[in-house]
């Protein structure tokens, strides 16, 4: 699905990656962890395309992306939820989910997309005229998820879902991704909750001052000493 090999990227002439590698298969949810300014997100830019990658290699259903514009490694299926939601407050629930559509071209493609998410956020469909604005900040990061899934993407990049949001809200959230998961999608998450993000997972990554620190099955992770003494606090 995704294949990341030596992966060396950044911002400008700052290189914040040195040599990263890691993969996505059908059906996971994978975590990636690590401190502040380890390069998460910027792993997730790279492979979305928004940074420039200077040498490694991104493979995305069997396709080397590596050099690939952003628009069109989303017209391929790849979907890039950002940090931080970027919602407009005054737009609707109904005009974000229609900015997502934007690489369905076929009407009743589109429908039928809208009636999948729909079914996957069911309470979107009573406020499909109410602004962002006027919403919740879990309600609002739901819609940015329900928005990125628009597009019928088969690979979903989520960066920090849970900033911001009251623990009941990262919960609802959380268990929303599993959600997306069993119905097919792969999911490859950011999160500073590191503890939460590997019990969520079926594999995961920890990044260290942009290299490769530890990897495994999340659960492995959770009970490894080094990681609980280096990244989970004990």
């Amino acid at each position: 699905m995704l294949v990341i090999d030596g992966l060396v990227s950044g911002y400008g002439k700052m290189e914040i990656l040195h040599g990263i590698s890691l993969s996505v298969r059908r059906g996971e949810i994978v975590g990636l962890i690590g401190p502040n300014g380890a390069g998460k997100s910027t792993v997730l830019k790279a492979a979305a395309g928004l940074l420039k990658v200077t040498s490694g290699t991104v493979i995305f259903m069997d396709e080397d992306v590596t050099h690939t514009p952003p628009y069109q490694i989303v017209e391929k299926g790849m979907a890039f939820n950002p940090q931080g939601r970027v919602i407009f407050p005054d737009m609707t629930v109904q005009e974000h989910l229609d900015m997502g559509a934007w690489t369905i071209k076929d009407r009743l493609e589109k429908e039928k997309s809208l009636e999948r998410i729909y079914n996957l956020f069911p309470w979107l469909i009573e406020r499909k005229k109410r602004k962002a604005a006027q919403m919740s900040g879990g309600e609002q990061q739901m819609l940015s998820l329900a928005r990125a899934m628009m597009i019928q993407p088969k690979l979903l990049l989520l960066d920090e879902p849970s900033l911001g949001l009251s623990p009941k809200w990262v919960k609802t959230v959380f268990e929303k991704i599993v959600e997306i998961k069993e119905s097919g999608l792969p999911c490859l998450i950011v999160e500073q909750k590191a503890a939460m993000v590997l019990g969520y997972s079926d594999y995961a990554y920890v990044l260290e001052m942009g290299n490769n620190r530890f990897e495994g099955r999340g659960q492995n992770l959770l009970q490894n000493p080094d990681v609980r003494r280096l990244y989970l606090g004990g």
